[in-house]
């Protein structure tokens, strides 16, 4: 048996997602309220003491880490097989897994919490919002997430976490052509890391990174892993539509501040 425990809009959830999905696997699904700070419950605690989401166990095992985790759900599950079966492939692949987990994670959370969710975390008890916070484990994480929460897209942290996550998009555009994937031949686990971060930014309203006219082999390579089956089953299913429409009205309500920082203007 396989149990879920995530976030619906989680980026590690939706790349863990798509794996079972992409393998046909079922699991129990356990629903962890980030917002809430259900993450820092003692009881959770004892399967990821990372305070974070996803963890999946399966056979009574907790794992931990969503890159480890679909390593793991890849060599356990092997059909179908989503790594190159090439040494040199492979290596490709992780280098794409090892950029999203060292540098682009932390920054779509500084990105994330300081246009999405940041009208709500401001609605709730200071006193809430502030155990919350003081939960995180690491220090710099902390400081970082008090700081967008506060001041959003005016906070220090913001442009350059932004520059991070464009010049992630600007390595897949110049990294693959039309019809081709991260992962080598075929859709893999490297595709499945980087989706939820590239769909972060499309929830966010700042398409214009994302349409043809600026990255044409991006958006085709966009557009094909969201036309896939599996996008439906581990990625909308679990993102209501009134929830998006949200992220999106405070995105654009920062657009052009974001856009005079990406130097990017709105296309007419």
């Amino acid at each position: 048996m396989i149990e879920l425990y995530h976030f619906g809009f989680s980026t590690c959830s939706q790349k863990v997602r798509l794996v079972l999905a992409e393998k046909g696997l079922d699991f129990v699904s356990r629903e962890v309220d980030l917002l809430g700070g259900a993450q820092h419950d003692p009881e959770y605690l004892k399967l990821n003491p990372n305070h974070v989401v996803p963890t999946l166990v399966h056979d009574e095992t907790a794992l931990i880490e969503s890159t480890l985790i679909n390593e793991y759900l890849d060599e356990a599950f092997p059909d179908p097989p989503m790594r190159p079966s090439d040494p040199r492939g492979r290596h490709c692949a992780r280098l794409w897994t090892k950029l999203l987990d060292e540098k682009v994670h932390a920054a779509t959370a500084v990105v994330t919490f300081a246009v999405g969710p940041r009208s709500f975390l401001l609605q709730q008890p200071a006193e809430v919002r502030e155990a919350n916070i003081n939960a995180i484990p690491d220090a710099a994480q902390r400081a970082a997430r008090r700081s967008v929460i506060e001041h959003g897209v005016e906070a220090p942290e913001f442009e350059g976490a932004l520059a991070k996550m464009v010049a992630f998009l600007d390595q897949v555009e110049a990294a693959i052509t039309p019809g081709s994937w991260l992962s080598g031949d075929s859709f893999g686990l490297a595709d499945a890391a980087a989706l939820p971060y590239v769909l972060r930014l499309d929830h966010l309203a700042m398409g214009p990174f994302l349409c043809a006219d600026a990255r044409p082999a991006l958006a085709d390579w966009y557009q094909r892993v969201r036309a896939r089956p599996s996008f439906e089953t581990a990625v909308a299913s679990w993102a209501p539509e009134f929830a998006v429409e949200i992220l999106r009205m405070n995105g654009q309500a920062v657009w052009p501040q974001v856009a005079a920082l990406a130097n990017v203007a709105r296309p007419h």
